[in-house]
């Protein structure tokens, strides 16, 4: 490995939703304001594979049987994890928790929390002070 590749703990993970279309309307607009975007989609029903530019980090595929998960995708700055929260909103989103501190992680943790049309949990976070 190069000293310029990035390491990554986690290379990916994937989820199921009950309708891809749906799914693809509501992250590319939720995810929008934190860089995120549709990078890869193929078949049909279509998987898509979300991430910041040059490397999908989520996989989302159709699925008969949905069990919701927590993703949490990070936020330059507290003004973005404030623009997802309003985005996902429009969106469709349910609130399921506003921006704002969680002290219980650390002192700088800042939030918002957002569940989609399959219950995932949604969430951007911000570790900046």
């Amino acid at each position: 490995m190069s000293s310029n590749e990035p390491v990554y703990a986690l290379d990916h993970v994937g989820f199921g939703v009950r309708d891809s279309a749906a799914a693809r309307a509501f992250f590319a607009a939720a995810l929008a304001p934190l860089g995120f975007g549709i990078l890869m989609e193929f078949g049909d029903p279509p998987v898509l594979g979300i991430g910041l530019p040059g490397k999908p980090q989520v996989w989302i595929h159709q699925a008969a049987t949905v069990t919701a998960v927590h993703v949490a995708f990070h936020a330059a700055d507290r003004g973005r994890v404030d623009a997802f929260h309003q985005a996902a909103l429009a969106a469709g989103g349910v609130d399921n928790g506003r921006p704002g501190l969680r002290p219980q992680y650390h002192p700088s943790y800042y939030a918002a929390y957002v569940r989609d049309a399959d219950g995932n949990n949604i969430e951007a976070v911000c570790h900046a002070p």
